[in-house]
């Protein structure tokens, strides 16, 4: 669960940007009034509850189609990432409206597409523990929830650019795109339990 652990992390560290900031992000950087930075917002947040969804039928129908978990887990949450990254970079170097709000609204599908294949994981990995699982894999976001708004703001404050942190999500998302090889959802903890004892009796 370590790997899938830091992996989360990442990916909701940059996923708070959305979550915290979307609608000061439109007033603040296109000087929009209230009610249109909430309609902008709410397309982007349309488009991640699509990624939800597609997320988990992408994974499940990978693995219908290949029998390989691996793929279904590790492809479509490194996709995921590498998508959210790939539509972050445009936002640092547009001022259009429409580009912005088009390039968040990808980057947010993606970074959604990594829902379901993630929280799968605790149930592969631990069938019969799966709420303990879920409950550390939980614990990753709530760590990062807690961290990146404060260190968002902090950095908005003093620089009175939002530049920096959409960098960090794109270093952030880059990380955990790499530490989506360490995810093995095809070890049980079941089997590796089992591996021990015989290696212990040997």
């Amino acid at each position: 669960m370590r790997p899938t652990i830091a992996v989360y992390f990442c990916m909701v560290w940059s996923n708070t940007l959305f979550f915290s900031g979307m609608p000061i992000l439109f007033m603040q950087s296109q000087h929009l009034d209230i009610k249109s930075s909430a309609i902008y917002s709410s397309g982007v947040f349309l488009a991640g509850v699509l990624g939800d969804l597609s997320g988990g039928l992408i994974s499940d129908f990978i693995l219908k189609r290949t029998g390989r978990i691996t793929l279904a887990r590790q492809g479509v949450i490194a996709v995921s990432l590498l998508g959210g990254l790939a539509f972050f970079v445009p936002v640092l170097i547009s001022h259009n409206v429409m580009t912005i709000t088009l390039c968040l609204s990808a980057a947010f599908f993606f970074l959604e597409l990594t829902i379901g294949p993630i929280w799968a994981v605790p149930m592969d990995v631990a069938p019969r523990e799966a709420g303990t699982a879920s409950g550390m894999l939980n614990f990753g976001a709530a760590i990062a929830t807690i961290i990146s708004p404060i260190v968002f703001g902090a950095i908005i404050d003093s620089t009175g650019s939002w530049t920096l942190p959409f960098a960090g999500a794109i270093g952030f998302l880059l990380v955990g795109a790499i530490m989506t090889l360490w995810i093995r959802p095809d070890r049980k903890v079941a089997d590796l339990q089992a591996f021990h004892t015989v290696a212990t009796v040997r």
